[in-house]
């Protein structure tokens, strides 16, 4: 892997691998939901579509045209944290690639009617995830972990807000977050370095703009809170979260251990025993969440509304069993097996690794090697599992369901 710094400040990382014929490349914007302010929330996932509806020199037929016709496939997200522009192509197509790719992240054209048709594609996305009650169980979690932090927001933002924003609101956050020294572009597959960086410099080095701003202080509020939302579901969803830990930090290894036995898999305690002995949810898992300064555990079930009660108190012995027997030599094996082995398929891939080298340099200032990463599991003991479990699964909880008359579950937890 190789970096370079571009003119303009724009940092762009490069790792060849010889032996495909693909290339993945990816354009960070330290631009998501953690960065609105109350009145802007939703403004980072609006400009995300935005930048697909038109540029300065193509409309957004032309956009999706121009990659389909070299079988290319061209996509964005929106996270809490960032919003993600990538496109994978063949090699001989990079060019045209980093081209759009710069073309839509850097000249969208705002145009106020591609403004008003797209507000009602992203209005029809919030209601697609109200008709997700997965989904909006982790949107209730957030405000009973968050309260009114920024964390605590939806991605998608209010429906009423979505309503009213204007070109003038996306240029206004655009001038705050999108600029070269507030992003990371990363390339992977068969490109060579210095080829790369040239063609980055052609295509990006124009680009000017803000420098950014600082993640907030983000912490879980001191009193977690247990909140409910009726949906009309034939299930009741649940999930109870944990204080975890920060981005960055060296516990998010024993943690991962920890998960896989609880609930990370097919082989965990939870699958095991609330699905395959009890057959009591179709759909049970765990799973860390790790966000600058703070960092969350989260355990969710979905399952028949009798059963509610007892799925919430076959969870707690699971907890209990956890921190009062630890895990068996056999569970901790497997699951550093697990873990390795899931990352090294994962490399196999140019999109993995373009998507791990734009993460790292984005969120943590750094590259974290491939050796680095596997060294990092090998090195956990089932000591450091163990008191991972004590740090996290001890501490306090906040709780969210959604279902038919989902107030009255709350009565049934702790």
């Amino acid at each position: 892997m190789e970096k370079f710094i571009l003119k303009n400040g724009l940092t762009v990382l490069v790792e060849p691998i010889d032996y495909l014929r693909s290339v993945s490349i990816g354009v960070w914007v330290k631009a998501g939901s953690i960065l609105e302010t109350p009145e802007e929330n939703g403004l980072s996932h609006f400009m995300e579509h935005m930048a697909f509806k038109g540029t300065e020199k193509r409309t957004a037929r032309q956009i999706a045209e121009e990659m389909d016709a070299v079988g290319g496939h061209l996509n964005a997200a929106t996270s809490k944290l960032c919003t993600n522009y990538y496109a994978k192509v063949i090699d001989e197509d990079l060019p045209l690639a980093a081209d759009i790719l710069a073309d839509i992240v850097c000249n969208p054209a705002l145009d106020p009617k591609e403004t008003d048709k797209e507000r009602g594609v992203v209005l029809e996305e919030i209601a697609m995830v109200e008709d997700s009650p997965e989904d909006i169980v982790y949107d209730v979690l957030a405000e009973a972990v968050f309260g009114e932090q920024a964390l605590g927001q939806t991605i998608l933002g209010p429906a009423e807000k979505l309503q009213v924003y204007t070109p003038d609101d996306l240029r206004a956050f655009r001038k705050r977050h999108y600029g070269p020294q507030n992003a990371v572009v990363a390339v992977a597959g068969h490109v060579e370095p210095e080829k790369a960086r040239d063609l980055m410099e052609e295509k990006f080095g124009s680009w000017t703009g803000a420098a950014g701003e600082d993640f907030p202080l983000s912490v879980a509020i001191d009193t977690p809170r247990k909140l409910a939302r009726d949906k009309d579901t034939e299930q009741v969803h649940l999930c109870v979260s944990f204080r975890g830990n920060e981005m960055g930090s060296p516990d998010v290894y024993p943690t991962a251990v920890m998960n896989n036995v609880l609930g990370g898999g097919m082989s965990s305690r939870l699958f095991q025993k609330i699905r395959e002995e009890m057959g009591m949810a179709y759909t049970v898992y765990s799973g860390p969440s790790s966000y600058p300064h703070c960092g969350e555990f989260t355990i969710y079930a979905a399952t028949n509304p009798k059963h509610v009660k007892t799925v919430l108190e076959q969870m707690d012995r699971e907890i209990e069993k956890f921190l009062k027997d630890g895990v068996t030599e056999k569970e901790f094996t497997m699951s550093k097996a697990q873990l390795k082995g899931s990352f090294i398929l994962g490399l196999e891939s140019a999109y993995n690794r373009m998507s791990t080298l734009g993460h790292n340099q984005m969120l943590l200032g750094r590259i974290i090697p491939p050796e680095d990463t596997i060294a990092a599991i090998e090195r956990v003991t089932m000591e450091d599992v163990v008191e991972a479990a004590r740090r996290i699964l001890t501490g306090p909880r906040a709780y969210a369901v959604v279902g038919r008359n989902a107030e009255k579950y709350l009565k049934d937890i702790k």
